[in-house]
């Protein structure tokens, strides 16, 4: 039986607009797991893949799903700002993203996509 690959993880901590905000990245083969996180605990689970790419289009679409909890436009927006550019890093791989919000505005969520990329394990 051949050796499967150690997942790598990286974590960080912040305090995101007087928020304590904790940030994990997990490699998992061809899927990346992002959780962002200001409750402590998981929450809405978002799976974000890229579509095929038609001709002459130079970025790829994304796909948002909502597989646990609340499937609201919002959350498709947030999951698509925060982690498209960790899969355009990682060679267009499938992320699976962990998030539970306080902070819903917009400087918080460019302050949550840089400790996202601090925690690059792609």
């Amino acid at each position: 039986m051949a050796a499967q690959p150690i997942p790598v993880s990286k974590q960080a901590r912040e305090v995101v607009r007087g928020i304590p905000t904790e940030v994990v990245c997990t490699a998992f083969g061809a899927t990346i797991l992002v959780v962002v996180t200001q409750y402590g605990k998981m929450g809405t689970l978002v799976s974000v893949e890229p579509d095929a790419v038609p001709e002459g289009i130079s970025r790829p679409l994304w796909t948002t799903k909502v597989l646990l909890g609340k499937d609201e436009p919002l959350v498709h927006i947030f999951a698509k700002h925060l982690v498209t550019s960790v899969s355009q890093e990682a060679g267009n791989k499938a992320v699976l993203l962990a998030m539970a919000l306080k902070d819903k505005s917009l400087e918080g969520i460019r302050t949550l996509q840089e400790l996202i990329l601090q925690c690059r394990v792609w």
